[in-house]
């Protein structure tokens, strides 16, 4: 920014919001692999009530796949989010140079694309340790470990 102004600062966010569609897009992924995981956890307790037969036991195999794809999933697609926020946040930080009121918007809107990094990355934690407790369940019900 050649002159440091709220104008000037104003005009980043709005080439920002762009990117943040594509983050909204991201996030309703997350949601979805979220409840698929969920359905595979529900189905992985239906099936440890069962007795045990080869059956099952393939069925808790095909789980067992199932939710290490949802792992790859969550991670790509959480990745892709926190790739799209550091986008964002270079758009800013590359423009962050003048008076207090354009440095002010530009350290809110950036401290919340950092946030929402974190976030991401807090969600992708999340959502391995659920993925690593119903590969648990699995293992334990087919009788094996890693």
């Amino acid at each position: 920014m050649t002159e440091y102004n709220l104008e000037a600062a104003a005009h980043v966010v709005q080439l920002a919001l762009t990117p943040v569609f594509l983050l909204s897009a991201t996030a309703t992924l997350l949601g979805v692999f979220a409840a698929r995981l969920a359905r595979v956890a529900d189905r992985v307790d239906m099936l440890s009530k069962e007795v045990k037969d080869p059956i099952r036991d393939e069925l808790l195999n095909l789980l067992r796949s199932r939710s290490h794809v949802l792992d790859f999933a969550v991670v790509m697609s959480a990745l892709a989010g926190a790739l799209t926020c550091g986008a964002v946040l270079v758009l800013f930080l590359g423009e962050v140079r003048g008076s207090a009121a354009a440095t002010l918007l530009f350290m809110a809107f950036g401290g919340a694309i950092v946030l929402t990094m974190a976030s991401l990355a807090a969600f992708v934690v999340e959502m391995l340790l659920a993925a690593r407790g119903v590969r648990r369940t699995v293992d334990r019900n087919a009788g094996r470990r890693e």
